[in-house]
């Protein structure tokens, strides 16, 4: 059977996530608070009132102009899919192919190869420092001749964030397209949403899985030069976003001068955390822009740390295979209380 496809597609290694049991779920990025009753009464209400037998708008416009107005961008350079991964997909689709490459800097997010290597592109990886920050100088010199940068920031899963400057920089010393996935930026306060105006050459994602509290519903955007999006928008598949996604993300944006009082509290959570974990024997802790952290046991295995939390019924998110990472693990924010359990578990655990 699988003579019948790209062999590219047999040599890809597949993204996976093992469902495990668990009474505190901190292994996925997700914002831990639950959206409000009113909210979710508010679009139950409006998706109730539409004919569920149509098709959504074959371009969202009403949608599309609300995230216009939500980032302060062009309406004709948003482009909105089922979560920022089907727009990753698309933009990898209509920017890389067999003879062309990607610049990635590394760890990173691992859907990115996997997404080049389904294509047949080839894949540059450039590793950050020790401190893991990102390698400007090291992105330029893969990126010549290079189709396409892709740069998660804040990046996971280190939680690191690079400068607007350093975006600058690279644009202007490569011919490549430019995508900065900013999936967490809500947790750090600085996009480069800003740097649109002066550069065509870059792309800019974003979510409402983390802030917004919308994993479940998968919505996200991309924000690019009109006259690009004109062309990215070929590749993209009809009506990927349906009737009850598109309400949501409309209520979730005219509410979110409400549901944003979450984010300080998850960053002022991300700090305690932080620190708690500094202050452990055997552990290296690093310093994070998103909502989760990146830390290296230093006397333990992270596979056994990993399952010490495990049966106390803590889920984490083991990164050790992870380039770079071979004693990491990774673990999101969660409510105050729980993010409480977690670090007296970990007290015992390494």
């Amino acid at each position: 059977m699988t003579t019948l496809l790209r062999p590219e597609i047999e040599r890809v290694a597949e993204y996976t996530l093992r469902e495990r049991p668990c009474r505190i779920k901190l292994n996925q990025n997700e914002n831990p608070f639950e959206l409000p009753e009113e909210i979710k009464a508010e679009v139950l209400r409006r998706v109730a009132g539409q004919r569920w037998s149509r098709y959504p708008a074959f371009v969202p416009a009403e949608q599309i102009g609300k995230v216009a107005h939500f980032t302060g961008w062009d309406p004709g350079g948003v482009l909105i899919g089922n979560g920022s991964n089907d727009l990753l997909q698309t933009l990898f689709t209509c920017a890389l192919g067999p003879g062309r490459s990607v610049v990635l800097s590394q760890p990173t997010f691992t859907l990115y190869r996997l997404l080049a290597e389904t294509l047949g592109a080839a894949v540059t990886d450039v590793p950050m420092t020790s401190a893991f920050a990102f390698d400007v100088d090291g992105v330029i010199r893969a990126a010549q001749g290079a189709s396409m940068v892709v740069l998660c920031s804040p990046n996971n899963p280190t939680g690191t964030q690079i400068a607007r400057a350093d975006i600058r920089r690279i644009i202007a010393s490569t011919d490549a397209l430019v995508v900065i996935d900013e999936a967490y930026v809500h947790f750090a306060g600085d996009s480069a949403v800003s740097l649109l105006k002066e550069n065509d050459r870059l792309v800019v994602l974003q979510t409402f899985s983390k802030a917004m509290g919308a994993a479940g519903l998968r919505f996200g955007y991309a924000l690019l030069a009109p006259a690009l999006a004109r062309q990215v928008a070929k590749a993209k598949l009809p009506y990927s976003v349906n009737i009850f996604t598109l309400t949501a993300a409309e209520v979730f944006m005219e509410r979110w001068d409400s549901l944003r009082s979450w984010i300080d509290v998850i960053v002022a959570e991300r700090e305690r955390v932080f620190s708690a974990l500094a202050g452990l024997e055997g552990v290296r802790v690093h310093a994070s822009r998103a909502n989760f952290l990146l830390f290296e046991t230093l006397r333990k295995a992270p596979g056994d740390v990993f399952s010490s939390l495990l049966e106390k019924g803590i889920l984490i998110r083991d990164v050790s295979r992870y380039p770079m990472l071979g004693r990491g693990l990774r673990v999101s924010v969660g409510t105050p209380g729980e993010n409480t359990e977690f670090l007296n578990a970990i007290r015992e655990a390494v």
